[in-house]
């Protein structure tokens, strides 16, 4: 009655935990259901840096600051040109009863209506000086736009390949899951066989349950770093996408004193030396004309023969002002100065970080050889298992440990090949 029993409370016992577990497993694959995502498309590194250069308002900015020099540099030419003003003044002084202003101050009144034209005369130098400035002044936002394109082609292709590892792990994970799965078919019929026990099951199905929890984890990660490249890129996408692979490569480096980077220290001298020559032409000596003609009159005696003209020029010659130049000059020179410590701390920072950047690609690239090396030792132990599971010669703690060994060497070889492009696109922002 006893042995009776023990063996009714076994039978209840196997057929409540396989029917617990048959629950679990379709828990499991409903929400993964629910949750996988569903790639209508795919983009490249191209469209989104396409996206991105197009979507910029940073470098519209800069294009239409350029614009607006152009305006200033013909604002510059056209203020040479003759001014020609309309001028008119007109006043009554009455006298009544003896009291008004002073005839002899007023006369009266006055009918003024003249045109006047005037003209500041300057040497073609000063004024190829004034346009320099203009041009440098282009130079110097066209070099600040092609740095901020390289800032952003830096960023997006650094989200890019953030999220193209996530997806990476992601279609990875599905492998396992999918792998686990067919196994979990197989060990579930041998365990009604009484070949495993149900603990031993059991203990599969929750390493099967928190591979599915993982295989989630990665789609959320993956979703949240998506959803930051196109926010980067300007795209207003909520829609999910594959990525194809990056495809970066070295790109031959420039001599650093031909790049964009060393090129703004070379502009910000030209702008100094510049300012310079424009402190020394505004103390030049200055000669305008001036010539004015129509009607000025107070009718004291035959006004409608007070229709004439004038002319004539103005000299202005500096003297003295303090020592101002040499004060302006001095800044400059302190400015200089300055502008040279930056640059030998900038030339000194590209050396020392492009050496550490081919050092870390270096050590990287050597360690993606020892993974792969790992992960073809794990594949064959995991393949060995699978065959020794199928006939019950395996033990189940056997296989999840070899199984965790793969995963943990994939993983590693995700994020090292993500490290290393990573570290080729920080190489490729001095490229230009």
């Amino acid at each position: 009655m006893l042995a009776e029993s023990k063996i009714f409370l076994r039978l209840f016992f196997s057929s409540y935990l396989i029917c617990r577990m048959k629950k679990i497993g379709l828990t499991i694959f409903l929400s993964l259901a629910l949750n996988a995502i569903a790639f209508t498309q795919t983009h490249s590194l191209e469209y989104y840096l396409h996206q991105a250069l197009a979507n910029s308002p940073l470098l519209k900015d800069y294009q239409y600051q350029v614009q607006s020099s152009q305006i200033d540099s013909q604002r510059i030419r056209a203020g040479y040109r003759p001014q020609v003003t309309g001028n008119s003044v007109n006043s009554y002084a009455p006298v009544i009863g003896g009291f008004g202003y002073d005839y002899a101050i007023t006369n009266g009144g006055l009918l003024s209506a003249l045109i006047s034209v005037n003209k500041t005369l300057v040497g073609q130098k000063n004024l190829s000086t004034q346009l320099e400035s203009i041009q440098i002044n282009n130079q110097s936002i066209s070099n600040a736009s092609k740095i901020s394109e390289q800032d952003l082609k830096r960023s997006i292709t650094s989200q890019y390949i953030t999220a193209y590892g996530d997806l990476q792990q992601l279609n990875f994970s599905k492998e396992i899951y999918e792998l686990l799965s067919k196994e979990e078919v197989i060990l579930k019929a041998l365990t009604q066989n009484n070949v495993y026990r149900q603990t031993d099951y059991l203990t599969f199905l929750v390493t099967l349950q928190q591979q599915a929890l993982t295989l989630k984890q990665i789609r959320i990660q993956f979703q949240n770093d998506y959803g930051t490249l196109n926010y980067l890129a300007g795209i207003n996408d909520t829609s999910m996408a594959a990525l194809d692979e990056p495809g970066i490569n070295l790109a031959p480096l420039p001599d650093f004193y031909q790049s964009i980077f060393y090129r703004k220290f070379e502009i910000d001298s030209l702008k100094l030396m510049n300012e310079k020559a424009l402190i020394g032409f505004s103390y030049k000596p200055r000669v305008n004309l001036f010539a004015d003609g129509g009607f000025n009159s107070s009718f004291t005696y035959k006004g409608y023969k007070n229709f004439g003209t004038s002319f004539g020029l103005s000299l202005s010659v500096p003297i003295y002002d303090g020592k101002q130049k040499q004060m302006q000059y001095h800044k400059l020179s302190i400015a200089e100065m300055v502008r040279v410590k930056y640059k030998e701390f900038f030339s000194r920072q590209y050396i020392q970080q492009l050496a550490q950047l081919h050092q870390q690609l270096s050590s990287t690239e050597e360690l993606l050889v020892q993974i792969n090396d790992q992960i073809r030792y794990a594949e064959t132990l995991i393949t060995a298992h699978g065959r020794l599971l199928q006939t019950g010669d395996a033990k189940i703690s056997d296989y999840i440990i070899a199984l965790n060994t793969y995963l943990n060497a994939k993983n590693l070889l995700t994020q090292n090949n993500i490290t290393r492009l990573q570290i080729m696109n920080q190489i490729n922002y001095w490229n230009r």
